[in-house]
């Protein structure tokens, strides 16, 4: 436990809470997720479970707490000429961690993990979420381009930040 919370790489027994949490992340910010709640709720357990057992998926809970605060995962593509970049994705806080802290360090252990996989880190980021971004930016992250349209969600359409961390 650091800082008021504990993270670790999730597990195939931790299948039934990053399901949970990733329904939730979807239901409550459907505009900074490119899956829908739906399409999500509707796969099996297995789906999560192999996520899980082929990804880095970290978790990380808030002291005396026993559910999952928040997710992050790093996927690395497994053609070998774009091995070395690596994607941040399905990042969620629940809103009980948001402004503990929480987030900052679990950025830190999945880059820290990243370094030893990766030469980059790429992400995308809805433009508008600014608590995200300056996350983002404050752990070295940069833009390199903006996708406009990028998410369309029933008649609206949604521009994301492309931001990219070199190791």
């Amino acid at each position: 436990m650091t800082e008021g919370f504990r993270i670790r790489r999730l597990g195939v027994a931790d299948a039934a809470a990053f399901r949970a949490i990733r329904l939730e992340a979807l239901a409550a910010q459907p505009e900074a997720f490119g899956s829908s709640v739906e399409e999500e709720a509707a796969q099996p357990e297995e789906v999560f479970i192999g996520r899980l057992a082929e990804g880095a998926i970290f978790g990380g809970w808030l002291e005396g707490r026993p559910e999952l605060a928040g997710v992050m995962a790093l996927a690395v593509p497994d053609k070998a000429k774009s091995r070395h970049k690596g994607l941040l994705w399905g990042v969620y806080l629940c809103p009980v961690a948001r402004g503990t802290g929480l987030a900052p360090a679990m950025l830190r252990h999945l880059l820290d993990h990243a370094r030893g996989v990766v030469e980059e880190v790429r992400l995308s980021v809805t433009r508008g979420n600014g608590p995200a971004r300056s996350l983002y930016l404050r752990a070295g992250f940069t833009d390199w381009a903006l996708e406009p349209r990028a998410l369309k969600i029933g008649g609206t359409y949604h521009d994301e930040h492309l931001m990219v961390l070199r190791f």
